[in-house]
């Protein structure tokens, strides 16, 4: 089924997640909200808190034309949390009102949302976002960009046309 948003890619980060030792809730759970706002989400695939594995999939993501990739946990403040980096590392620009709007909106709910080191930007084409890794902290974030979603996909869309598109 094609959908109007696009091709999405959830990432969930996670140590225990990768290793089996739990079981990955948060990335169906963005699954579920993406595909209910519009994407047509491809796979949740689950990698550990591997620095060079988050750069290396995100990298691969936007070469495959992924127009949106959210990742789900690793924002936090353990020495293991380094999806920030990861992802700073590979974006060609910043948004940085995308991770203001999350924070704005978490902290109506929880003052921990002030520890949330997430971030967001644009690869190529590609918006990726960070999200926290709870079921409850993707369902507050998600619910707090689904109505600027759709004019980010629609404006990434047109830059990435080319001359005479």
């Amino acid at each position: 089924m094609h959908m109007a948003l696009g091709k999405a890619l959830v990432l969930t980060i996670s140590d225990s997640a990768s290793a089996g030792k739990r079981n990955d809730l948060s990335g169906p759970e963005a699954k579920r909200i993406l595909e209910e706002a519009g994407f047509e989400v491809a796979a949740i695939e689950v990698l550990p808190d591997e620095r060079s594995d988050i750069e290396s999939r995100l990298c691969r993501a936007s070469d495959q034309g992924f127009r949106l990739v959210v990742t789900s946990g690793g924002t936090g403040l353990s020495p293991r949390d380094v999806t920030p980096e990861a992802t700073g590392a590979v974006i060609d620009r910043n948004v940085p009102g995308i991770a203001e709007l999350m924070r704005l909106e978490s902290l109506k709910i929880t003052p921990k949302a002030a520890l949330s080191r997430a971030v967001s930007g644009i690869r190529q084409s590609t918006l990726i976002i960070n999200l926290p890794g709870s079921v409850k902290g993707v369902r507050e974030c998600l619910a707090a960009l689904r109505p600027i979603l759709p004019h980010a996909m629609e404006t990434l869309k047109q830059s990435s046309l080319g001359c005479g598109e």
